[in-house]
């Protein structure tokens, strides 16, 4: 096998790769490593501005397999209709659970108990003292229970929660307990604290958040979000949380990066975190583990882990 291995790592950082493909080193910059028409299986660069790692779609007519780092695949689906049929997509499932449970929690329990404020008070030489929300007792809507959202159940529950609701875009059963379709969200929203928002950003997911869902929100509840910004109708959540009656801490926001003058930043009762769920020190080790996994099943053409959908047969 001769064939090219876009990488955007340098090859020889990641242990393990398997013999045979030729691996070119690419991280969004202007010039090609490669003729992309060579291209067999490709990894799109992470944490990229929008429209960069669609750019070499167009042009790689060999392409089998197009990889990305991310939990989310919204950023590369439009480039890829002008693949031909047959191209796998995948996903990184198993990369990012740990680093975007982590934040979930930070930004949940920084919000009840009014981290914010301390950091804030600390600044000004103040000392703030009162009674805040504790996480224990409350009731947790997760909405989009894939592994992320699993990841986040899992260090949710030392905290002493009084219950956590499952929603996903079909019902199932888990060991933790039932998780329910989307369709219960109605029934689900007003008994619950605190709202997760964990879902991938589909025409289904999007603005699912809308003015509706956040009315239906109890008094006091707090949304947070770590999917994607496009799953709030952020002109909604800002009409809601300038009155004060819910509150937020997100991850990611609509439009992103958030432009210094919007009023989101301003806005009571919001923490906001530049969209880090991902890049921790936990990332790299995870992502060069998949990736070996991932290019050492396609070497032995054996069936590869994550795939979201296969151009031609559904989806683009």
């Amino acid at each position: 096998m001769t064939a090219d291995v876009w990488l955007p790592f340098p090859p020889d950082e990641i242990a393990g790769l398997p013999e045979g493909p030729q691996y070119r080193f690419w991280d969004g910059g202007e010039e090609f490593p490669a003729d992309p028409a060579d291209c067999v299986f490709y990894v799109v660069p992470y944490m990229k501005p929008a429209g960069i790692g669609v750019r070499p779609l167009p042009l790689m007519r060999s392409v089998r397999v197009v990889q990305t780092l991310s939990a989310g695949t919204d950023h590369v689906e439009p480039g890829l209709r002008h693949l031909p049929p047959g191209v796998r997509l995948c996903n990184a499932r198993g990369v990012h659970e740990a680093s975007t449970a982590e934040l979930t929690l930070a930004l949940i329990l920084a919000s009840l108990r009014g981290i914010p404020d301390f950091v804030r008070a600390q600044d000004k030489g103040e000392w703030l003292g009162g009674f805040r929300p504790a996480l224990a007792d409350k009731d947790v809507l997760i909405v989009g229970y894939g592994s992320i959202g699993a990841a986040i159940e899992d260090r949710l529950v030392p905290f002493e929660p009084a219950r956590v609701a499952r929603v996903a875009r079909s019902a199932r059963t888990t060991e933790r307990g039932p998780v329910l379709p989307l369709t219960e969200l109605p029934s689900l929203l007003p008994e619950a604290d605190v709202v997760v928002l964990s879902t991938p950003l589909t025409e289904t997911t999007r603005h699912l958040v809308d003015a509706g869902f956040l009315a239906r929100m109890k008094d006091g509840a707090l949304l947070v979000n770590v999917a994607r910004g496009g799953v709030v109708d952020t002109k909604a959540l800002l009409s809601e949380v300038q009155t004060g009656r819910i509150t937020a801490a997100l991850d990611v926001t609509d439009p992103e990066p958030l432009p210094s003058e919007h009023p989101l930043w301003r806005a009571p009762g919001v923490l906001i975190s530049p969209h880090v769920g991902g890049p921790t020190s936990a990332f790299l080790p995870r992502a060069h583990r998949l990736l070996v996994d991932q290019l050492r099943r396609f070497v032995n053409q054996e069936e590869l882990g994550n795939v979201i959908l296969v151009t031609g047969a559904e989806g683009p």
